[in-house]
């Protein structure tokens, strides 16, 4: 099935909740309507970001959980990781380092759609643009590989965190970038061995599913994408097309 029936979820609450301390921008995307799973990640309903991200919401009973994507974007030339630091002014995980881009297909038109996971393509084609200054033209849904999903929960802090199941993409489309100030505070192409090194250095700090990722399943691929160079010695993502599954990894 392409398109699953959305409807409205019951019994998740978020009245009386002030947001004046965050940023004015950030507050605005809370109110986005990410889409509702269960753990099979068949979508069931519908519900704001905000609603999505409180951990009263998260934590049982109630259990929600939502859907989202995680892009890895990679330099044909050599290989290297495009990696970016969370603005100050995220109201989840400010300041921490993380891959490419992470975020969530909505409910809207075309994004909800799941053949060949076509609506978390495009969500993750307009996050590109938002977040890096990336035009859409240069990431059509075709120009990403999935590989995996996973499932995980991460508190940010004592109200906020994450409950997802987050599609994992590989990219390795050439492109120039600018970061959203909003959201990006910096950026860093990095080779797996100074990836590594940021890793042992505790004065930095990384999204939870960002090393989740990096543990079970990122080096590992990134070594073979090394060694799949096409005969210009490039990177090709869709190199480890026959390396993705139809699993839901539990984290």
């Amino acid at each position: 099935m392409s398109m699953p029936n959305i409807v409205p979820p019951a019994e998740v609450r978020t009245e009386g909740l002030s947001l004046e301390e965050y940023d004015e921008e950030q507050v605005r995307l809370m109110e986005e309507r990410c889409i509702l799973v269960n753990p099979d990640d068949v979508a069931y309903g519908e519900a704001s970001k905000k609603t999505c991200h409180l951990m009263s919401n998260i934590n049982a009973p109630k259990d929600l959980l939502h859907r989202a994507f995680s892009v890895f974007l990679f330099r044909p030339s050599d290989g290297a990781l495009l990696l970016q630091r969370r603005a100050d002014e995220k109201i989840t995980f400010p300041g921490m380092w993380t891959n490419t881009c992470c975020s969530h297909p909505l409910s809207i038109k075309g994004e909800v759609e799941e053949e060949n996971q076509i609506g978390v393509r495009r969500a993750a084609s307009r996050k590109l643009e938002h977040e890096l200054g990336v035009p859409t033209s240069s990431t059509p849904p075709d120009s990403f590989t999935y590989l995996t999903r996973i499932h995980y929960l991460a508190p940010s802090d004592g109200l906020w965190g994450e409950h997802e199941i987050d599609y994992i993409l590989f990219s390795t489309t050439p492109t120039e970038h600018t970061g959203n100030p909003n959201e990006v505070s910096d950026t860093r192409y990095v080779t797996k061995p100074e990836l590594q090194a940021m890793f042992e250095d505790e004065s930095n700090s990384f999204t939870p599913w960002f090393k989740l990722i990096a543990r079970d399943f990122l080096f590992g691929w990134w070594d073979q994408l090394l060694a799949r160079r096409n005969e210009k010695g490039e990177v090709d993502a869709k190199s480890l097309e026959d390396l993705s599954d139809n699993k839901v990894w539990k984290m």
